[in-house]
């Protein structure tokens, strides 16, 4: 069986923290002025969700080159677009 520890020191639970208190001023009021960014940034051309029904031979082709299958029709229907 393992010994228990022994409590911390008492001179070392009366050290004086050194970090500011950030819920006071001048702290508070930079925190609530910062901006919160979370996640990923928009995108100015986001792509929108849909579903095609494509034929199977079309779909196994563009999935057997890896990754990225889903872009790659992408521009292979920009080209073709283009192209008209």
């Amino acid at each position: 069986m393992t010994e228990s520890k022994e409590p911390m020191a008492p001179d070392l639970l009366d050290i004086e923290d050194d970090a500011p208190d950030l819920s006071e001023s001048p702290w508070a009021e930079k925190l609530a002025a910062a901006p919160v960014l979370r996640g990923r940034p928009k995108s100015e051309a986001p792509k929108i969700s849909t579903t095609i029904r494509l034929d199977a031979d079309i779909l196994e082709r563009f999935r057997a080159d890896g990754p990225g299958w889903q872009s790659r029709i992408n521009d292979a229907l920009r080209d073709w677009l283009a192209r008209r």
